[in-house]
């Protein structure tokens, strides 16, 4: 039966977020309608006109409340869906010249397309009304007077009219939403599952010591002055259907300012907003406006590190604390992350002792760094992400003890002994050597599989990836416990710390861009000064491992022609060009790849190190090609080709060893006669082909090309010295 606008039983689809429904089913009983059914996301009930507006200006947690004018089944074709549409009553529900929209969900086999099954619907609307004589209305898919909904799943179809207009979620208070939204039926809901109701009718206060723009605070403050969601907007989808009741919803209107009226007097609840940034806080206040509630509301600019008890709540009752932290979606994240949790729960538990804590996450292994266990969480879903309230109760102070920090786990423990252990054995060589980036830790520890790389003042960590017979969960529990214990063992900032995930490649895997920044910063290694970039691509602009080949390098290349093949950023060009004393390097170089963001990356390494342009060439070629083409001779050529390669900008994919014998002889021919080819690759089980042995002087030096941050991996890389062999001469 298809309900007309003067039924008293109206027949309505509730939608709100996933993980919401039970929640959402016991308000809606409690505004005076009765729950039917509970599916994904939605709750069916039946009201009266009047509680269908009710729910529209009273409900926290729905997103839209659908009129459902009728219900199918077997519905599958365009022709159908059509025939179901013309079947309802437009004309009492569709005033004359109103425009229209349709929001369409679903498919099926024949209806692919939500704007094909859009169109189809509007059609049926139109069938009807100009069966009637009636003139077919006008479509306006940004503002309607009508918003007509649809859904189609499984054959079943579903139609009706959207009370609510612009989601629900959309109090009216929020301009700027910033760069993280939480929705603010999802805010109403965490506070909900946090038990705020029955703490502010306590009286008790709230305090979010990360507030952002304020939509918690100001959540639980309309909650507490028993203000209605809704109050704020000026128009809802129900205004412009020909079935609406102006009398009956100026009604609700005027009980609902009245009530907020009195309930802004009668709050006794405190709210408190801290964050460190001024943009959020002006948002925040601007929200609290216009919300109707900026009294109640105090806000400070404050960080974490900063975060105390506000002045006259220590005697008081304890209350809730409650945040939505960043979550660290992205991994390069995760270091300020890690300190930003830890940070939390020691200042909760000095300052809050006794109170409520409630955090939402998409990561609740970073819950874990806050120290507290959590007796209760709800899972939940903010957008596309898989999300957790955690609820904690901070533990009461006992008299006269001050609160202990947790301690380390032993594994952590264990990790921060390592590093300190390995600092101690490096410090004398790093004096001595003046290096400003090391390896400081590779695996040592199987546990904790990552590097830790130094570069001056900033933290380089490489995670590998954990194999598939390591519990996932555990391997992010390590990666946590080690980037809280790196910051404090090596004294940087967690904001100086960048770690990626190092996987092994696979078939034509190649590794990608990991991030846009821009950041780079200077180092120094020997006379050369260096572009280092530690967030934008996985390697860094520098191969730690290859110093000594490159300070060799400088020692061989005084006075010679140099040539550079796979260059990368061209740090071995500028330790060749520079030398390494008085008599100077290279007379003349060329830089040869085939990437333009590394070869300019080069240049900026030259310019940075004020090399000649004329007398040191970078050229962006295939190195196979550009050496079959060539017809310069060379000194000292260093060769360090990746293991594998399939660039889009290669005619062929390179597998060093299958490729290195025709590299090497390419490269031999532009070998000068006396002159040295050094050549390296990170092929760990490489093999030189015996052929090559047999035509040139050979001498493999990998031993002598590590320094004592790299001694842990004697097959990190292989090194060769390569000459034209002279009458007699064997290779060693």
């Amino acid at each position: 039966m298809t309900p007309t606008p003067s039924d008293p039983s109206l027949d309505l689809q509730v939608t709100c977020p996933r993980g919401l429904e039970e929640l959402l089913s016991e308000e809606l009983e409690a505004l005076g309608a009765v729950p039917v059914k509970s599916t994904v996301g939605a709750v069916s009930a039946r009201a009266d006109q009047v509680t269908a507006y009710r729910v529209c200006l009273w409900s926290r947690l729905a997103s839209r409340v659908i009129l459902c004018l009728v219900r199918d089944e077997g519905i599958d074709t365009p022709e159908q869906l059509r025939e179901a549409v013309a079947a309802i009553p437009w004309e009492s529900h569709l005033p004359l010249s109103a425009s229209l929209a349709v929001d369409f969900h679903g498919r099926s086999e024949a209806i692919r397309h939500t704007r094909f099954g859009a169109q189809t619907v509007k059609d049926g609307v139109v069938d009807r009304l100009q069966a009637r004589g009636l003139p077919r209305p006008s479509v306006d898919l940004k503002q309607p007077d009508l918003r007509c909904y649809a859904n189609l799943h499984r054959g079943r179809l579903v139609v009706g009219i959207d009370l609510s207009g612009v989601s629900l979620h959309r109090r009216g208070y929020r301009r700027d939403v910033g760069h993280a939204p939480l929705k603010e039926n999802l805010a109403a809901a965490l506070l909900l599952r946090a038990g705020w109701p029955e703490l502010a009718r306590q009286g008790a206060p709230l305090v979010d010591p990360l507030c952002g723009a304020g939509t918690l605070l100001i959540e639980a403050a309309m909650m507490a002055a028993d203000m209605a969601p809704g109050l704020a907007r000026d128009r809802f989808g129900f205004h412009g259907w020909a079935g609406h009741d102006e009398g009956g919803w100026r009604e609700l209107r005027r009980e609902a300012e009245a009530r907020a009226s009195i309930g802004r007097k009668r709050c006794r609840s405190r709210f408190y907003g801290f964050d460190q940034s001024p943009t959020a806080l002006a948002a925040a206040k601007a929200n609290a406006m216009r919300a109707g509630i900026p009294a109640l509301i105090e806000l400070r600019g404050a960080g974490l590190g900063e975060l105390t008890c506000p002045q006259g709540l220590e005697e008081a009752s304890p209350g809730l604390l409650i945040t939505n932290p960043p979550y660290g979606e992205r991994l390069g994240e995760l270091p300020e992350l890690v300190t930003l949790y830890a940070r939390l729960g020691e200042r909760v538990r000095d300052a809050f002792p006794g109170w409520q804590l409630a955090v939402f996450t998409g990561n609740p292994d970073l819950g874990h760094r806050i120290g507290l266990r959590a007796h209760k969480q709800y899972a939940l879903r903010n957008g596309p992400l898989e999300t957790k309230l955690l609820l904690m109760a901070v533990p009461e102070r006992q008299d006269g003890q001050a609160e202990a920090t947790p301690a380390r786990s032993q594994g952590a423990q264990m990790f921060a002994n390592r590093l300190e252990k390995n600092r101690r054995r490096l410090k004398k060589w790093l004096k001595r050597s003046g290096e400003q980036c090391y390896r400081l830790y590779d695996a040592d520890m199987p546990e904790y599989a990552m590097a830790v790389d130094v570069y001056a003042d900033w933290v380089h960590v490489q995670e590998y990836a954990a194999p598939k017979s390591v519990d996932a969960d555990q391997a992010q529990k390590r990666l946590f416990e080690a980037l809280a214990v790196i910051p404090e063992v090596l004294e940087v900032a967690p904001t100086r710390v960048v770690v990626k995930r190092r996987q092994r490649q696979s078939g034509r895997a190649q590794y990608e861009k990991q991030a846009a920044t821009g950041e780079r910063f200077e180092v120094q290694e020997g006379p050369a000064r260096l572009w280092i970039n530690l967030r934008d691509y996985l390697d860094t602009g520098l191969f730690l491992d290859h110093r000594p080949v490159r300070r060799m390098l400088g020692e061989m290349a005084v006075g010679r022609r140099f040539l550079n093949l796979f260059c990368y950023t061209g740090a071995a060009t500028v330790q060749a060009a520079l030398g390494s004393g008085e008599a100077g390097g290279a007379s003349e170089s060329v830089s040869v790849d085939l990437s333009n963001t590394y070869l300019q990356w080069a240049r900026d390494n030259f310019a940075l190190n004020r090399l000649d342009p004329g007398r040191h060439r970078v050229v962006r070629e295939d190195c196979l090609r550009w050496l079959e083409r060539a017809n310069a001779e060379f000194d000292l050529i260093f060769m360090d080709p990746p293991t594998f390669s399939n660039s889009k900008k290669m005619e062929d994919t390179l597998d060093i060893q299958r490729d290195h014998g025709r590299l090497v002889r390419l490269a031999m021919a532009r070998l000068a006669p006396g002159g040295t080819l050094v050549f390296s690759n990170n092929q760990r089980r490489f093999k030189l082909d015996a052929d090559l042995v047999e035509h040139y002087a050979v001498k493999e030096i990998s031993g002598q090309t590590f320094d004592p941050d790299f001694v842990r991996n004697p097959d990190l890389h292989h090194v060769f010295l390569i000459r034209h062999r002279e009458d007699g001469e064997a290779s060693a």
